[in-house]
């Protein structure tokens, strides 16, 4: 189980390290491209939740981080070993990503994002984001993965029986 909160601790790690870089060597709404115009580090403040919604309610998203961070490890202890290593990556990856921004809402009362990223195909600008994001992102698509998959399973163990 060690393994697994090595994972979440990196992803903290990792998340706040990026976000101390831009904050150190960037002003705000500085952009440096990577890959024009597809990919740029843009210095952004965030002090709401996803997409900028709910704007300074930092007490509700502190209530919902210490909810969310309990679910995650009761569902961790309670649950991870018989939902199979993706299930536990899926969990590490939702409790490093909340983590990740809840230092952030804690020490500077708003969120650190930077990567931007514009979607050609249909001219998107996507919102900001950080590896937080990202992770919560990716941990809830593999969540939703092994729970279909999981759901699969039991459809065919009731079709054998």
């Amino acid at each position: 189980m060690l393994f697994y909160y090595a994972i979440a601790a990196a992803l903290v790690i990792i998340d706040q390290w990026t976000k101390w870089l831009v904050v150190k060597y960037m002003e705000v709404g500085e952009r440096i491209s990577v890959l024009d115009p597809y990919l740029a580090i843009l210095s952004h403040r965030n002090r709401g939740a996803a997409w900028g919604m709910l704007q300074g309610q930092m007490w509700l998203f502190y209530i919902v981080t210490v909810v969310v961070v309990a679910g995650i490890l009761y569902y961790f202890h309670k649950h991870g070993k018989e939902g199979g290593a993706g299930f536990r990556v899926s969990l590490m990856m939702l409790l490093g990503g909340a983590l990740g921004n809840f230092i952030d809402r804690l020490r500077m009362g708003e969120v650190v994002d930077f990567v931007d990223v514009l979607i050609p195909v249909i001219n998107y600008d996507f919102p900001i984001f950080n590896v937080a994001d990202a992770a919560l992102t990716i941990g809830v698509i593999l969540l939703i993965v092994h729970m279909f998959l999981e759901e699969l399973r039991e459809k065919r163990n009731k079709k054998e029986s």
